[in-house]
C-alpha cells in the first residue's frame, strides 16, 4: 500500500524551529501522500501535538479545530516582547518580579472560565486574506477585536521566579502567548512566553505522538500504518450510525436523508454531527443533524 492510499490522522510531535506548514510538507513527502493538512497551528517555537490529516481525512480537519487543547508552558516575568514570546523584540522590562506564591495563584485564578482575549498581532489569523504576522513584519500592526475563549483548567505547577511553569486546558482558538502576556500585565510586571508544548488536542495525547525521526523509521520499515488513526476512529466523540446497502446507495447519490433513515439509539437523537460508517467501520459520510427541523445535511461524503 502506497502513501496515496493512506486516509487517516497521524499525531506528530512537532519539534521547535519548524512551522506547522513545514511539518505538514515533511509528512506529505515521507508518506508520498496526495495531500496533507493540519488541524490547529502551532507556533514555530512551540512543540507537541500536531494533528496531520492525510488524503481524504483533510476533509475532517474542521471537526478538530475548535475542540479542547492542553498545553504546558513556561512564563517569564519582567519581559515583554512584540510577539509575546521569546522569539520577538523586547519592548519593555521590569525588575520588580518578586511575588508571593499566593499573589501569583490569585492572578492565575482570574483567568479561569470564559474570558475575552485579543489575538496577538503576530499570529496566523488573517486580515484581508493575509496573516497578521505578515502585516506586522511590514510594520502594519493590525488589532483584531477581542473574542471569547474558555479556560477550563489553569494550574500553576512550579514557581522559580522569574519563571512560572503552568498547564492549561482551553478551547480551540485560545492563544497561550496572549494568556501569558495578560497574566504578566495583571501582575504589573509584564511577561513573555518562554516555552510552549501542546500536550493534547481533540482527545489525542502527546503519549501517542510520533517524532519526525520515528515517523521516518516507521515509514522505512512499513510500520507507519499502525500509527495512522482511521477516519472513523478519529471522530471518537461523534455519534455513529452503521449504513446498510440501501443507506449507502442513498448517500452515494446524495439523496436527502431523514432521521428515520439512520439506525441511531434514542440517546444519539441530538443536534450536532453524526458519522456514518459501513460494516467494516470505514467512514462513508459525516452528516449535520438539526433536531428541530429533523433534517440531515451532508458535511462530507467518502462513499464512492
Amino acid at each position: 500500500m502506497g502513501g496515496n492510499d493512506y486516509n487517516g490522522i497521524l499525531i506528530v510531535d512537532k519539534p521547535a524551529g519548524m512551522s506547522s506548514a513545514q511539518v505538514v510538507a515533511f509528512v506529505k513527502n515521507r508518506l508520498k501522500a496526495r495531500k496533507v493538512g493540519h488541524a490547529g497551528t502551532l507556533d514555530p517555537f512551540a512543540t507537541g501535538v500536531l494533528l496531520c490529516c492525510i488524503n481524504s481525512a483533510t476533509k475532517l480537519s474542521r471537526f478538530f479545530l475548535h475542540d479542547k487543547k492542553k498545553y504546558s508552558a513556561i512564563l517569564e516575568l519582567g519581559i515583554e516582547t512584540d510577539t509575546q514570546d521569546s522569539t520577538g523584540t523586547i519592548i519593555s522590562t521590569c525588575d520588580k518580579v518578586e511575588f508571593t506564591e499566593q499573589a501569583i495563584r490569585e492572578v492565575f485564578v482570574r483567568f479561569q472560565g470564559e474570558i475575552e482575549q485579543i489575538p496577538p498581532s503576530y499570529s496566523a489569523l488573517k486580515h484581508q486574506g493575509v496573516p497578521l504576522y505578515k502585516h506586522a513584519r511590514r510594520g502594519n500592526i493590525i488589532k483584531k477585536p477581542a473574542r471569547r475563549v474558555h479556560i477550563y483548567d489553569l494550574n500553576v505547577c512550579k514557581i522559580n521566579l522569574p519563571l512560572i511553569h503552568f498547564e492549561v486546558t482551553c478551547s480551540g482558538g485560545t492563544y497561550i502567548r496572549a494568556l501569558g502576556s495578560d497574566i504578566g500585565r495583571q501582575l504589573g510586571c509584564g511577561a513573555r512566553l518562554k516555552d510552549l508544548r501542546r500536550l493534547g488536542s481533540s482527545g489525542f495525547s502527546i503519549e501517542n505522538a510520533l517524532t519526525l525521526p520515528k515517523l521516518e523509521e516507521y515509514v522505512s520499515t512499513g510500520k507507519i500504518l499502525n500509527h495512522i488513526i482511521s477516519m472513523s476512529d478519529s471522530l471518537h466523540n461523534m455519534p455513529a450510525a452503521e449504513a446498510d446497502d440501501e443507506l449507502r446507495k442513498k448517500i452515494r447519490h446524495g439523496i436527502i436523508l431523514k432521521q428515520k433513515d439512520l439506525n441511531l439509539t434514542s440517546t444519539d437523537h441530538r443536534e450536532g454531527f453524526i458519522k456514518v460508517h459501513n460494516k467494516n467501520q470505514e467512514l462513508i459520510a459525516v452528516l449535520s443533524h438539526d433536531l428541530k427541523k429533523n433534517e440531515l445535511t451532508y458535511c462530507c461524503v467518502f462513499e464512492k
